[in-house]
């Protein structure tokens, strides 16, 4: 599908900031930022994501902070509270 296809049917651009333990550090945490469009609030993309994490990388998940925001939005509309004409 295409960006605006996923847009269509209510996928949002999604960011995930994912913290997670140094293999050989365990005391240090690193920080890994993950975008993608993805369904909310289940987030089934950054699921899959997360369980890929879990099965095949080393550093143990600390948390995860997600954020997002529809990309298309009924337009801002304001009214004027007054009309001057200059001449």
């Amino acid at each position: 599908m295409s960006e605006l296809e996923l847009q269509m049917n209510d996928y949002r651009l999604t960011t995930a900031e994912i913290l997670y333990h140094l293999p050989d550090h365990p005391a240090l945490l690193q920080s890994y930022i993950w975008q993608e469009y993805d369904l909310a609030p289940r987030y089934p993309e950054l699921h899959k994501f997360l369980a890929f994490w879990e099965e095949n990388l080393d550093g143990p998940l600390h948390s995860v902070k997600v954020a997002n925001i529809p990309i298309i939005t009924a337009p801002d509309t304001r009214i004027a509270a007054c009309c001057l004409t200059l001449q």
